[in-house]
């Protein structure tokens, strides 16, 4: 069974926008604020790579390749985690993942940049 569920990736070109969400319908509200959260990506032959942190507290970690760019955002009322990514570059094309706590079941969201 899916634990999270990402949705929001999708085809643009460079220098455009996208807004991932992750949403956590399985996990108990108190057990979802104290969870720190990430976002990871995945590209064809690579391995997987956090790209985004964030903590209980809304302390926030970014991978080098992002920062600036990307912005990890928790909404602890809806359940629901989000990276807003600006200014994509070709590769950031990867399946982006998220993880709240230990949970971290999910199909991904395709994120396609085309250049």
């Amino acid at each position: 069974q899916m634990e999270v569920v990402e949705s929001g990736g999708g085809l643009v070109q460079a220098g455009g926008s996208l807004r991932l969400s992750c949403a956590a319908p399985r996990i108990i509200s108190s057990v979802f604020w104290s969870s720190p959260m990430g976002w990871y990506r995945q590209a064809p032959g690579l391995q997987r790579e956090l790209v985004a942190s964030i903590t209980s507290d809304g302390r926030t970690e970014y991978a080098d390749s992002v920062n600036g760019r990307f912005t990890i955002i928790r909404d602890n009322a809806k359940k629901r985690m989000y990276l807003q990514m600006n200014n994509l570059k070709s590769e950031d094309t990867a399946v982006y993942y998220c993880a709240i706590g230990n949970y971290n079941r999910g199909q991904g969201t395709q994120v396609t940049v085309s250049s």
